[in-house]
C-alpha cells in the first residue's frame, strides 16, 4: 500500500520535491500546502510543470493538510532567509510550529527547513526540545537532510572513512561556477559578487558559516567519535580581472567575483574536519583554487588525507546551471527517505538513526 504524503511549500526544493512524490510509485500525495496566494487552487501537477492533473489542489490552510491525516509530511518551508542566506530566529521558530503541529497529530515529518537540524546538537536546544516533545505526543518522527548541508556530509565522507587505516584530515567541497544562476538577490546579496572586494559579504559574516555548515563538521566529528575543541571559519574573495556581464548584472573590474570558505573542525590546533566552498561566478575564474570534480563546472569533493587517501567526486554533467542537480538531491534526500522514517520508532532524528536510505522501488520495468 502507498505511503499517504503530503507537501508543505513550493520553491526550488519544494517544487523538486512535489514532483518527486507523485512521481514515486510507492507513494501517494493527498495534500499540498503553499504560501503563495497565486498557487491556491491550482493542480500540484500544474505547480510543479507535470501535464497530467493530480486532483489535489494546493490550499495555504495547514490544518487542512492535518486534517488528511497523511503519514508522513515533505516540510520544504523556508527556514532561511534567501536574501541574506542567514537562519533567523522567526523563521526558524515558525518553520518548527508548523513541524510541532504536524508531529503532534502523528505525521511523519521530512525536512529541508532548518539547516542545523542536520545534526541536532548543533542546532537551537529550545526548538530540539519542542520537536523532540511533539515527536513523544504524536508517536511521530522528524528527520531534516538534504545535500548540502546533508547527503555529502554524513553518508559518503563516513563511508569511506571505513576503509582507512589512519585519518589525518576529512575535507568535504562544493566547487560550483554561479554565473549562469538569474537570481540577482542570492548573487549579489547573500554572496556579494559584484560588491567592493574588502566588503564582506553576508554569507561569510561572523557566524553565519559556522551556523549554517558548522552543524556538518561537527556531525562527522562527533560520528568519528572526535572531540571538538572548537570550529573556526574563514573565506577569501577573489577580484573580477575584466568587467563582464552574467544574467543576474554586470560585474565590474576589480569587484568581487568569487569566494572560497571553510568551517574547520579544530583538534589540537589541527583541522581535521573541513567543509569547503569554491564558488566563482565562471568556470576560469580563481585558477589557483580548486576545479570542479570530474571535469565539470560544478559538483563536490570528499577527500580522506590518511592510510590511504582517498578522493571521491561527484557531479553531474548534464546541467547547464550546476545548481539544478544540487536542488534536485536536496529534495531527492528527503523524498527517498519518507519509507524509513515512517518506519523508525518517535524522535528527532539523523541518517545514522536510521535504516540505509535508498532508493528502493525506484528501478525503472
Amino acid at each position: 500500500m502507498a505511503i499517504r504524503v503530503g507537501q508543505w511549500a513550493t520553491g526550488n526544493v519544494g517544487k523538486n520535491a512535489l514532483r518527486s512524490i507523485i512521481s514515486h510509485p510507492g507513494l501517494e500525495l493527498v495534500g499540498l500546502v503553499v504560501s503563495d496566494p497565486a498557487k491556491v487552487g491550482k493542480d500540484a501537477a500544474e505547480i510543479c510543470g507535470l501535464d497530467t492533473p493530480t486532483g489535489i489542489l494546493a490550499t495555504d490552510d495547514g490544518d487542512a493538510l492535518i486534517a488528511l491525516k497523511p503519514d508522513c509530511v515533505s516540510f520544504c518551508s523556508a527556514g532561511t532567509s534567501g536574501r541574506e542566506g542567514v537562519t533567523t530566529g522567526n523563521r526558524q521558530s515558525s518553520a518548527a510550529d508548523h513541524m510541532c503541529d504536524l508531529l503532534r497529530a502523528g505525521i511523519n515529518v521530512v525536512s529541508t527547513a532548518i539547516i542545523p537540524l542536520v545534526h541536532p546538537g548543533s542546532a537551537d536546544q529550545e526548538i530540539v526540545r519542542r520537536l523532540e516533545a511533539a515527536c513523544r505526543e504524536g508517536g511521530a518522527t522528524c528527520f531534516t537532510s538534504g545535500l548540502d548541508p546533508g547527503f555529502m556530509h554524513d553518508i559518503l565522507p563516513l563511508a569511506l572513512s571505513g576503509v582507512t587505516r589512519r585519518i589525518d584530515t576529512i575535507r568535504v567541497s562544493e566547487v560550483m561556477s554561479y554565473g549562469v544562476w538569474d537570481k540577482p538577490d542570492a548573487i549579489t546579496g547573500k554572496f556579494g559578487f559584484g560588491k567592493p572586494i574588502d566588503e564582506v559579504p553576508p554569507i561569510a559574516r561572523p557566524g553565519v558559516l559556522d551556523m549554517m555548515w558548522g552543524s556538518v563538521v561537527r556531525l562527522i566529528a562527533e560520528q568519528l567519535g572526535l572531540a571538538l575543541d572548537r570550529t573556526e571559519e574563514y573565506h577569501e574573495l577573489y577580484p573580477a580581472p575584466e568587467t563582464f556581464t552574467i544574467p543576474a548584472g554586470t560585474i565590474a573590474k576589480g569587484s568581487s567575483a568569487g569566494i572560497r570558505f571553510e568551517v574547520r573542525g579544530i583538534v589540537a590546533g589541527k583541522a581535521v574536519v573541513v567543509v569547503e566552498h569554491v564558488t566563482r561566478l565562471r568556470v576560469e575564474d580563481a585558477p589557483h583554487w580548486p576545479k570542479g570534480p570530474i571535469g565539470i563546472g560544478g559538483g563536490y569533493r570528499v577527500q580522506i588525507s590518511g592510510d590511504p587517501d582517498w578522493v571521491l567526486e561527484v557531479g553531474n554533467p548534464s546541467y547547464a546551471d550546476p545548481t539544478v542537480p544540487g536542488t534536485l538531491a536536496t529534495a531527492l534526500r528527503i523524498v527517498n527517505a519518507i519509507p524509513v522514517v515512517c518506519a523508525a520508532p518517535p524522535g528527532v532524528v539523523t541518517p545514522f538513526d536510521l535504516p540505509m536510505i535508498t532508493g528502493k522501488g525506484l528501478v525503472a520495468a
